[in-house]
């Protein structure tokens, strides 16, 4: 009867389980690796914006979460790699998706990338009096995507991808 319940259990069971043990250890080690080094890159990148030039610390921590991410998908997709699985398949998904979100998103990706410019180049700041394309008012806030304009009754919210490519005329206050 014993030899019955026994059967289905394949004679090379414990060689398969400290295999796959190490294997799943391994990846463990490596994703664990990729997050540690994923903060450490963080901490590096806002700190040299900090050190360097404090208006430019909101594009180094933008940057330094960008970084942060592409390392931590770095590190799954390897630890994956390392277990066994194909990911090929997983990676060239991850391109198509990359490239379907980037022309469907395209407009609001031109506004973030013209903001980090702004932020990154100070064509004005906040308090300035500007015109832009017709609209006048003070600038009240500058963030990725909109540039904030308020005149005496009104609030004017402009995309960042405007200002880059229209002229701009700056009156300091």
């Amino acid at each position: 009867m014993e030899q019955r319940l026994f059967q289905f259990i394949p004679p090379d069971i414990g060689q398969r389980a400290t295999v796959w043990g190490s294997k799943f250890l391994m990846s463990l080690v490596i994703f664990i690796g990729f997050a540690i080094a994923s903060l450490i890159v963080k901490k590096i990148i806002c700190r040299l914006g900090h050190h360097s030039n404090p208006q430019k610390e909101e594009v180094l921590t933008l940057i330094g979460g960008i970084a942060r991410i592409a390392l931590l998908v770095f590190g799954f997709i390897t630890a994956l790699g390392t277990l066994g699985i194909n990911v090929s398949a997983l990676v060239a998904g991850l391109g198509l998706t990359g490239f379907a979100l980037g022309f469907a998103f395209r407009d609001a990706l031109s506004n973030v990338l013209a903001g980090v410019m702004i932020l990154m180049y100070h064509p004005f700041h906040r308090g300035d009096h500007v015109t832009i394309t017709g609209l006048d008012g003070e600038v009240t806030g500058i963030d990725l995507r909109y540039t904030t304009l308020r005149n005496e009754n009104k609030t004017f919210l402009i995309p960042n991808s405007i200002l880059l490519t229209n002229a701009i005329i700056v009156s300091k206050t």
